[in-house]
């Protein structure tokens, strides 16, 4: 048969080396799955449950294996379940393109069946690069053109091809005449430095601070080496953003943790009590735990000249790469011999670290959470991949969860949607299959999406040559951050009837699509469960039953926060055992400073 526009799309993907594609079939795409099917799993075809997974599949992709994530999708219904997925990746800034199909070309304004203005749909979440292919020849610029977007600003881009134009014959010589763009499939990478007055102004503001602190986001990675001869020379403390937790080590005495509402004591007096904040490759959003504005001196560092000074005032901005700059900037600091800062923040960090093993600790009914978040990280192989969804289990992981060096953990960050740690896990495990994974959801995200996609696991998982794929699920009945947030941000009790979760039986699931399902609800039960998890030759499932009163509270509560909370849980009928825990913890914190 004749080489087709489909043929051709498959042929570039190829080209640019693209692994696999993630997508739901439809028939506004039959022409590409036919072009996949004969390509001959180059690209590999992921089918998914719902086309929302296509899209965080392949923005899970891009944050796993660094590369740009592919989805496909049919018109109308299939285009519009794309949306949230790649929402995600704009907001986290990731390369992604979509391929849409469209209704054929000569039925456009008709009113026809899944007809849907795919412009207007996508024009914000792809607005960087949208395009639709109306000629055969159009098709390799334009392809090429929405990698080469997708890579270059971090963000979703989307080709739109109608049925009919996937269906014709593709142009295997472009001819060399007016209107016809040749391309080709290749990119490349700036080296980004700042100038030189810009890097001696940083170093006199940093060389001045007698409290340096810094805040490393995920543009810290690959300057690990230059962080820790930053500490030592200017005996700094260091906390990151919870996108910059896999970056350094957290076992280091001078890092204080996460910051943030879901953070630490320690990274809370790091923030509130230095006089000087370097801010590495962050563009963290919780700016109420920033110094406060006018009580430190600041210097920004980031290869993106958008982000600098855009949460916090800053006196210097360098744009550059973090691992380069600090190499340029490390020389012309000053070293400072007073390690009394320095000295400070390692006793927070003590205090924390002590602190946090002692909430693991409390008990609850009938079992804590924080205990089995923390303990999992005895067990965490080193070579893991860790996928964390959105709602408690994102904070159980910033606060208690060690990750091994070197180890990849992501989460729907500046979106924060839930039902991300499935598909992530997957697209990590599709990327590495000789390496575990991990993903950690609570009850409502797998109701949400989650138990669709272990239908996935089931179906993949023997093809895997390292079966393990572990997924806690946090079994508490109840959208639990959401009614904390009830509770802190608006006073109110929670409300049983939007909040309560319908009772599931996961581990039981589990068991029935084949993979292997442990249900834990007693704290001597925990470790084991974890040595069997990682032991299994299959998936599995460890279905933790947890309290829903263990508080979700930012670092030393405020007393007006404290009240707003007491207020909500004073309209609870059930609500004496989270307001004992409130107490407890804030008791305990009042202690820790």
């Amino acid at each position: 048969m004749a080489r087709t526009v489909a043929d051709a799309v498959v042929e570039r993907l190829r080209t640019w080396e693209v692994p696999r594609v993630f997508g739901y079939a439809g028939d506004g795409i039959d022409p590409l799955l036919a072009a996949l099917h004969r390509a001959d799993g180059d690209p590999e075809f992921v089918p998914v449950r719902h086309e929302e997974m296509a899209a965080f599949m392949a923005t899970g992709h891009a944050k796993y294996a660094g590369t740009p994530g592919v989805c496909v999708a049919t018109q109308g219904p299939g285009a519009i379940h794309l949306l949230n997925g790649l929402y995600d990746a704009k907001l986290d800034r990731r390369p992604v393109v979509a391929i849409v199909g469209q209704i054929v070309s000569s039925a456009l304004g008709t009113g026809y069946l899944q007809e849907v203005d795919l412009h207007t749909l996508f024009k914000d979440v792809c607005g960087q690069y949208l395009q639709t292919v109306s000629a055969p020849e159009q098709l390799p610029v334009l392809l090429d053109n929405a990698m080469r977007t997708a890579i270059a600003t971090g963000t979703p881009t989307c080709l739109i091809i109608p049925h009919d134009v996937q269906r014709a014959d593709a142009v295997d010589d472009l001819p060399h005449s007016h209107g016809v763009v040749p391309s080709s499939a290749v990119t490349g990478t700036p080296r980004l430095l700042p100038n030189e007055d810009d890097l001696r102004r940083a170093a006199d503001v940093l060389g001045r601070g007698r409290r340096v602190a810094v805040l490393a986001g995920r543009g810290a990675a690959g300057a690990v080496a230059e962080v820790e001869r930053l500490v030592d020379v200017l005996g700094a403390g260091v906390t990151v953003s919870l996108l910059g937790k896999p970056v350094l080590s957290e076992r280091e005495p001078w890092h204080t943790g996460v910051m943030g509402h879901l953070g630490t004591t320690a990274s809370a007096e790091l923030l509130s009590g230095c006089d000087t904040l370097l801010i590495l490759g962050c563009n963290d959003p919780w700016t109420e735990f920033y110094p406060e504005p006018g009580r430190a001196r600041a210097v920004q560092i980031d290869v993106e000249a958008r982000v600098v000074g855009s949460k916090y005032p800053v006196e210097v901005a360098l744009v550059g790469d973090a691992g380069e700059t600090l190499r340029a900037l490390l020389p012309l600091l000053p070293r400072n011999p007073d390690r009394a800062w320095l000295d400070r923040v390692e006793g927070s960090v003590r205090r924390w670290r002590a602190l946090a093993e002692q909430r693991a600790l409390e008990p609850a009914t009938p079992l804590n959470p924080e205990r089995v978040v923390r303990e999992l990280s005895d067990h965490l192989p080193a070579d893991v991949q860790v996928a964390v969804d959105v709602g408690s289990s994102t904070y159980w992981y910033a606060r208690h969860l060690a990750l091994p060096p070197g180890v990849p953990a992501h989460t729907s960050s500046y979106l924060a949607s839930m039902g991300c740690a499935l598909p992530y896990g997957l697209a990590a495990k599709l990327h590495a299959p000789d390496r575990p994974v991990v993903a950690l959801a609570g009850d409502g995200a797998m109701q949400m999406n989650g138990l669709l996609e272990l239908i996935t696991v089931a179906d993949r998982w023997r093809s895997w040559s390292d079966p393990r794929f572990v997924v806690l699920v946090l079994h508490n009945g109840d959208l639990n951050e959401v009614s904390w947030e009830q509770r802190e941000m608006e006073g109110d009790p929670r409300f049983p009837t939007s909040q309560r979760v319908p009772d599931f039986p996961y581990a039981r699931y589990a068991d029935l699509l084949g993979l292997r399902g442990i249900r834990v609800d007693s704290p001597d039960a925990v470790a084991e469960a974890w040595r069997e998890a990682f032991a299994a030759d299959r998936p599995v499932v460890v279905e933790a039953v947890v309290d829903p009163a263990v508080p979700l509270l930012p670092p030393h509560l405020p007393d007006e926060k404290a009240e707003m909370v007491h207020r909500g849980l004073a309209q609870e009928p059930d609500g004496d055992a989270a307001r004992r825990n409130v107490e407890r913890q804030r008791e305990a914190d009042a202690d820790d400073r």
